[in-house]
């Protein structure tokens, strides 16, 4: 009698297993077309011209801004704060500098509010994120 009860304990659990599997894939799915979906605004400015250029971007697209390539690889919008910060992870490359040593000018997480944390350094542009969209 014991055997059958616990049969049947470990058909629910593995039916109910099975469920949270399910719904876990179609969620995870989901958020994996949000992010493909993603559209991301920089800012880069010119600081020889003063001129200011807007470049809209997708997660994992690389454009090409004189001779900045830009790639943006995550982006997120806090979801928890009444001023909602935006954040994103940017890769820079300079196609001017031909040394192998130094791959990406800009490496890293950058912060809409507070650029100042995790700056871009280059003698003539400067970027900035300004929204992170799902379109």
């Amino acid at each position: 009698m014991l055997i059958k009860k616990n049969i049947k304990l470990g058909i629910v659990n593995l039916i109910i297993l099975l469920i949270f599997l399910i719904f876990g894939s179609i969620a995870l799915t989901q958020e994996i077309e949000n992010k493909k979906n993603t559209s991301v605004e920089i800012n880069v400015l010119d600081k020889v011209s003063s001129k200011n250029t807007i470049l809209k971007l997708k997660i994992g697209e690389e454009k090409k801004f004189q001779n900045l390539l830009i790639k943006v690889l995550k982006c997120e919008n806090s979801k928890f704060d009444d001023d909602p910060e935006i954040i994103a992870y940017i890769q820079v490359k300079d196609l001017n500098i031909s040394d192998n040593e130094k791959v990406f000018i800009f490496n890293g997480w950058t912060f809409s509010s507070s650029p100042t944390l995790n700056p871009f350094d280059h003698p003539v542009y400067d970027l900035w994120l300004s929204s992170c969209k799902i379109i």
